[in-house]
């Protein structure tokens, strides 16, 4: 007799389970404390790089007092007047705030007139 070939089975194919929103938050937070950590991770990192600001500079171009620049662009104007004297610097989000105003300030005072 002649023998059958037989078919092999087909290997099932092992369905991915699809990550919830939830489950991917959790993942991206595991990756952030690892890479914090130094660990090596897949973490998607984008470094911004935030400029110093000389807001003397800034503000004697445009022409104003230090409280006329503290009042339109709502600086305190004793922080203002730390800043111009190196008493203390500018953080993060104010620098970016200041090196928008420094190129743009008509877009700055737009929203702060519109926001008021």
């Amino acid at each position: 007799m002649a023998a059958r070939k037989t078919a092999k089975p087909a290997k099932k194919a092992v369905a991915r389970k699809r990550q919830t929103v939830g489950e991917s938050i959790i993942q991206g937070l595991n990756d952030a404390i690892a890479w914090t950590r130094g660990e090596s991770t897949n973490a998607r990192v984008t470094l911004v790089h935030i400029p110093e600001i000389d807001v003397r500079k800034v503000r004697t171009k445009m022409g104003l007092s230090q409280s006329e620049f503290a009042t339109k662009f709502g600086l305190p104007p004793a922080t203002l007047r730390n800043w111009e004297q190196g008493r203390s610097r500018p953080d993060a989000p104010t620098r970016v705030l200041l090196a928008v105003i420094a190129k743009h300030p008509e877009a700055v005072e737009d929203v702060l007139r519109r926001a008021s």
